[in-house]
């Protein structure tokens, strides 16, 4: 089993998660990994916390965005990071977190989170103004997307299922 790296830091650079999650694959949409009940992960202030659900994250090629996928019961079926492109490393993945969120909610309702984040960090690490436009329009699509298209509708799932199978 291939461990990952995954590493997102703030604008400045300042830690702000990490997991070391396994690999699960790669394909169109991205490389996906996965996380089982137990795991740790290290949050912004340092500390430590136990993920207490199997979930999936893609980290697409490219794109200003990182998803997680969450197994039921977890109220969140989809949280959406918008992030800069992630880079690549032989066994690590690095992304920087730009605030906006999105989170699909089993119910179907589409929420975007920490717009006011957002805003103060704009300020705070003077983001350059493409990094602005390019944040706010790929949360805009992915919130009016995230419920029909892939890899949100069912791209997913086999990864979802493949964490499941491998602590059990």
């Amino acid at each position: 089993m291939d461990m990952v790296r995954t590493l997102f830091r703030k604008y400045d650079g300042q830690p702000h998660r990490l997991v070391e999650a396994v690999r699960l694959g790669e394909d169109e949409h991205g490389l996906w990994v996965g996380s089982v009940p137990g795991t740790r992960g290290q949050v912004a202030d340092g500390s430590w916390r136990t993920i207490d659900h199997h979930r999936v994250r893609l980290f697409p090629h490219g794109q200003w965005w990182s998803a997680l996928f969450n197994d039921e019961p977890h109220q969140t079926a989809i949280y959406c990071d918008i992030t800069m492109p992630a880079e690549f490393g032989v066994d690590s993945v690095t992304a920087v977190d730009l605030d906006l969120d999105i989170r699909l909610l089993r119910d179907g309702t589409v929420r975007v989170m920490d717009e006011d984040e957002f805003h103060e960090h704009q300020v705070r690490y003077d983001y350059p103004p493409q990094v602005v436009a390019t944040a706010r329009a790929v949360c805009d699509h992915l919130a009016a997307t995230i419920t029909t298209t892939e890899p949100f509708v069912t791209a997913y799932k086999p990864y979802l299922e493949l964490i499941r199978s491998l602590s059990s």
